[in-house]
């Protein structure tokens, strides 16, 4: 069903149609014709009436030689029409970030195979024109394309590529590295990611400086920002990790970014959650849903973490309603949500949501005793590592030990010691601050109410030998 107002960024996408059609001099009938539509439809979308079906961007752009432009509009941010122009950002925004004692970067050992031909790659999609699907550089060409930009000489001005040709092989780098992570279990590119983000700064802060908002600049930056900070997680950092969530909130909002602002939010809410902050956990979750309540995978996100923020708080009832809101909202996911959180489709969605909510009621069994509850944690938690990619080791051994700290917490140690045993030895050589909250949480339960079950009395025997 249509709708009889104008949306912003149908309306801005409606100016610049009329605009470019007028400067090729055609009808609304002529260009119809051309682009397989009635001029109805051409009428109603100059003024802003609809949003373009499917593709239609595209033939709009071929047709009237526009660059790509009419695509990128609709590519943009839901409630952030693409403009350019927009005034520069505060200063301030490019202040001291962490690291330095710049070393070489090393692209030059990045996977062939992990290269991303296009954009989107990995949920990362193109920071100038959204989802349109733009080709990236080739891969042996990347390291001599930002050279200038790493050098001695940071700076765009030292480049040898156009901007968008810098975005997207700084994107396609991006890419490839979370892909290394997650294939590869190369979980230390920590130091790759970091040199690039401080010279993108330094860019996005000389494009500023002559005026001109670094949109692109800061929304990849936003998205750089994300990956150091859950690299530093990984390393047990929690102090620099929030030191570059914090960053990349103020480059998503200078650039409006409204899905980078969501994701970096429920990355510092799962910071806050693991001082089991209860007050905190729920102030950050709320935060998350007001970025933008139209967007059912924010919503779905803002439920998940309300769940673990009343399931610290102890409240049974608000834990449960936030579960089932969850579940709801993750059912009516659109294509343009999965298209802005892919993470969320399929298989993958799934063990995502059924782990938040097997974490929250497994946290609120072990608050109150309740053993059904803790009977339900159990089997969500199940039905996540179920539907777990296999190269995902790390989440795979975290789902393992909360499935195991579920049993105990149902009053089955002999259970959750069969389960953790054989990956005690890389639970407690993993730093991942997840990873280490769910091992004191599972040897806490298991020590303390069950040390003279035989079961339990062998693993504690493996303790010391463990470095616990």
């Amino acid at each position: 069903m249509e709708t009889a107002q104008p949306v912003e960024s149908w309306a801005e996408f409606g100016r610049r149609l009329r605009a470019r059609r007028r400067q090729a001099g055609l009808t609304q009938s002529q260009l119809g014709v051309k682009v397989g539509y009635h001029h109805s439809l051409i009428s109603r979308l100059e003024a802003g009436l609809r949003e373009p079906p499917a593709g239609l961007a595209g033939r709009l752009d071929s047709v009237l030689g526009t660059g790509g432009e009419l695509a990128a509009v609709v590519a943009a941010p839901r409630g952030t029409p693409y403009r350019p122009d927009r005034p520069p950002a505060d200063p301030r925004l490019f202040a001291p970030v962490p690291g330095g004692g710049e070393t070489a970067l090393g692209l030059d050992l990045l996977d062939p195979v992990l290269w991303p031909s296009r954009l989107p790659a990995e949920g990362l999609a193109c920071p100038l024109h959204g989802t349109v699907g733009c080709a990236v550089p080739d891969r042996a060409g990347t390291p001599g394309l930002l050279k200038g930009l790493t050098g001695p000489q940071d700076g765009f001005g030292g480049t040898t590529g156009s901007e968008p040709e810098l975005l997207h092989a700084l994107t396609a780098v991006l890419a490839c590295l979370i892909r290394g992570a997650l294939h590869r279990a190369v979980s230390d590119g920590v130091t790759t990611v970091e040199r690039l983000l401080r010279a993108l700064v330094r860019w996005a802060e000389a494009v500023n400086s002559t005026g001109r908002l670094p949109y692109g600049q800061l929304r990849l930056a936003a998205q750089y920002a994300q990956v150091a900070g859950r690299l530093r997680m990984q390393r047990g950092q929690s102090g620099i990790g929030m030191a570059w969530f914090g960053h990349g909130l103020g480059w998503a909002d200078a650039a409006d970014d409204v899905p980078a602002r969501a994701t970096l939010l429920s990355d510092v809410c799962a910071l806050v959650r693991l001082d089991r902050d209860a007050g905190s956990t729920l102030a950050y979750a709320e935060a998350i849903g007001a970025v933008d309540p139209g967007r059912r995978w924010v919503v779905t996100l803002s439920h998940l973490y309300r769940a673990r923020g009343h399931a610290l708080g102890h409240d049974v009832a608000e834990c449960r309603r936030h579960i089932a809101l969850a579940r709801r909202a993750f059912a009516r996911l659109g294509h343009r949500d999965l298209l802005e959180a892919p993470w969320l489709s399929g298989a993958e969605g799934e063990m995502r949501v059924e782990s938040a909510i097997g974490g929250a009621l497994r946290d609120l069994a072990a608050a109150t005793g309740d053993r059904v509850t803790a009977r339900r944690a159990v089997d969500a938690t199940a039905r996540s590592r179920a539907r777990l990619p296999p190269p995902m080791r790390e989440t795979g051994l975290l789902l393992t030990l909360r499935l195991a700290d579920s049993w105990a917490c149902a009053g089955d140690p002999g259970a959750a010691v069969a389960l953790a045993a054989p990956v005690l030895d890389e639970a407690v050589s993993s730093r991942e601050l997840m990873i280490n909250a769910e091992l004191r949480g599972l040897h806490g339960r298991l020590l303390a109410r069950w040390g003279d079950v035989p079961e339990v009395r062998e693993y504690r025997e493996r303790l010391p030998a463990a470095g616990i």
